[in-house]
């Protein structure tokens, strides 16, 4: 990789390639970089930035082959979504999450919604809430 980097997601992508998100470096700074790996050719490319640093999150591929980032943590705990789409190499903020939360799990339903259960929130409070993410 160009960044290392831990507390990151890998997301095996549609077209073969994968897309590391975020993390925090060896000095323990948040990272809002992104990087794909191509395994056919063994390189790595820096892609366009998320808007938010992050670590503890969750990385989705939707069935549209774009890729959902939900919450995490930079020092507080985030709400915040975002979504990568590989055509174009950039990320779009979307509608907020209604609670923060970082660690919690993010599955693919077979309707191609996300359901966001558990993490902790700001206070590194287990939570018993769960989010349903629509993709529309």
């Amino acid at each position: 990789m160009n960044d290392g980097r831990y507390s990151h997601t890998a997301s095996l992508l549609l077209d073969g390639t994968v897309l590391i998100t975020g993390g925090q470096s060896n000095n323990t700074q948040y990272l809002n970089s992104t990087e794909l790996y191509d395994p056919s050719t063994e390189a790595w490319t820096i892609v366009g930035s998320m808007h938010h640093a992050r670590s503890r999150h969750t990385a989705t591929v939707l069935t549209n082959g774009q890729v959902l980032v939900t919450g995490g943590y930079n020092g507080i705990t985030l709400n915040n979504v975002e979504i990568y789409n590989l055509q174009t190499g950039i990320w779009t903020l979307m509608n907020s999450m209604k609670d923060t939360r970082n660690r919690h799990t993010a599955t693919l339903l077979t309707n191609g919604n996300v359901l966001l259960i558990g993490g902790l929130s700001n206070d590194s409070v287990a939570l018993n809430t769960c989010e349903l993410f629509r993709n529309t």
